[in-house]
């Protein structure tokens, strides 16, 4: 007779894991085993993941079936093939639910949490006046050029590489831009979920 696991607690397993069927463990920085994640309800995956893209829940949605996950990698595996498979209009629209680098949503408090914590690291926050009108020149000039908002990994650069980037990457054709923004979002994704799950292995980015 198989074992029957029950839903887990998504608030719970955010700083403990399970490995059943023993006694819960405190894991490394709150992320959880690929076991705890495993058992999750549809409903509380999508609210865990819903964010490892940003802003596009509909992706940890469809992933969900199929579970079980081997790993850490399988889940990105299976995010990344959703992504690859959409039409270029549909991976624009990926692309349109990032902010602003430096911009109003970052002005008025309204990033998610996420994006919050990477601009900041990135120290988008503490621009002073004439690189915050910079920012805002060159993300207007992107986003007339090429019809969706600058994204990069913000946890990977500074924000001199940040400037110096968008600059160049304005020289770009729009079918190139959107591939290399798509791998942005690919490491964007790949650092927010080696925060909720466990890898023993860390591959490069």
């Amino acid at each position: 007779m198989g074992t029957v696991v029950a839903p887990v607690d998504v608030d719970l397993v955010q700083y403990w894991i399970l490995p059943f069927p023993y006694s819960l463990q405190r894991t490394r920085a709150g992320a959880m085993d690929i076991n705890v994640v495993n058992a999750l309800t549809y409903e509380d995956f999508v609210k865990l993941f819903g964010n490892v893209v940003e802003k596009c829940p509909l992706i940890s949605a469809a992933i969900w079936s199929h579970r079980p996950f081997k790993d850490l990698a399988d889940i990105e595996a299976h995010i990344t093939e959703f992504i690859l498979s959409l039409p270029d209009s549909g991976k624009e629209g990926i692309l349109r639910c990032h902010p602003d680098l430096a911009g109003r949503d970052l002005q008025s408090g309204t990033l998610t949490r996420e994006s919050q914590e990477e601009q900041s690291q990135a120290g988008m926050t503490t621009l002073d006046s004439a690189e915050v009108l910079q920012m805002y020149r060159l993300n207007s000039e992107y986003k007339e050029r090429f019809g969706f908002p600058f994204v990069i990994c913000a946890r990977l650069n500074k924000k001199a590489d940040i400037v110096g980037q968008l600059s160049e990457r304005l020289k770009n054709d729009r079918a190139a831009e959107r591939e290399r923004a798509i791998e942005e979002v690919k490491k964007i994704c790949r650092l927010r979920l080696r925060s909720i799950v466990l890898s023993d292995i860390q591959t490069e980015l």
